[in-house]
Formats: structure tokens, C-alpha cells, sequence
């Protein structure tokens, strides 16, 4: 199975690499493996969403 790297996810994301870190170590991102001091993420995985930012009460009612 071909894992993403911390780099490699960022550049998808539009974020930086030591940020995706943090959300692998904070279990926010499923999937993830730790090997050695690098993060590998599955090819699926998805950005989580920012929870400063919550959807307004018209996009949840569409």
C-alpha cells in the first residue's frame, strides 16, 4: 500500500507539513502510521475540518 508523507499531504492541503504532523498526533487524521519520526498517511485521507469554524445554521438546514 503507497502512504502519503507529511510533505506530500500538506502540498494537497494547502497546509503546512508540521501541522499535518500535529493533526496525525493528535488522532485527528484515521489512518495514520508513525514510522521512525515520520507520519505516513493513506492515499484517502481527508483534511479535517478546522473546528474554529462551524457551518452556519443556513448551510446545516440545506
Amino acid at each position: 500500500m503507497e502512504f502519503l508523507t507529511t510533505k506530500q499531504a500538506a502540498e494537497l492541503w494547502g497546509i503546512s507539513p508540521r501541522r499535518v504532523a500535529i493533526l496525525c498526533a493528535q488522532g485527528r487524521i484515521s489512518g495514520t502510521v508513525k514510522a521512525g519520526k515520520t507520519w505516513l498517511l493513506p492515499p484517502d485521507a481527508e483534511k479535517p475540518a478546522d473546528p474554529r469554524f462551524e457551518k452556519s445554521k443556513t448551510e446545516v438546514a440545506k
